[in-house]
């Protein structure tokens, strides 16, 4: 056999998938504290647990709706007087990223939850369950992408 033919046929030999099987157990040591693993100990007692693998399938899914982002609700803590607070609503406006705001001087809401979130300064911007104290668009983006 040449030389080419045995590179090609180790290349596929190596390079196909195998199934593997790999056994699960469980077992609790001496301290009460349970354990999972794929090699149990020998001098306790253990469990095999029967694994059951989940599959997902794309096959129906609309490969449209994996190229849009999704869209995490933002909430800023300003103040009418705050200039970075302008600066991150003209961006909001500028990127057409929905928010709700609440002016920490004017609002109820505003006031109450900025004592909450023990403010020191604002903005204080929410992206999903994420903080952000200030603003600059590149950290902004980072958070509302979720990266």
């Amino acid at each position: 056999m040449n030389v080419l033919l045995r590179m090609f046929l180790l290349c596929l030999l190596l390079g196909s998938t195998v199934a593997v099987h790999a056994e699960i157990y469980t077992w609790v040591d001496a301290q009460g504290k349970k354990h999972f693993g794929d090699k149990p100990p020998t001098d306790q007692a253990v469990e095999k647990l029967d694994v059951q693998v989940n599959v997902i399938s794309n096959e129906n899914r609309d490969s449209r709706s994996l190229s849009k982002p999704v869209k995490q609700s933002v909430i800023m803590y300003g103040a009418a007087w705050c200039g970075i607070c302008k600066k991150a609503k003209q961006y909001f406006k500028k990127n057409n990223i929905p928010y709700k705001e609440y002016d920490i001087d004017k609002s109820t809401k505003g006031r109450r939850d900025y004592k909450k979130l023990n403010g020191n300064g604002v903005p204080i911007i929410l992206v999903g369950n994420q903080r952000m104290d200030g603003f600059t668009a590149t950290r902004f983006q980072a958070l509302y992408e979720g990266e």
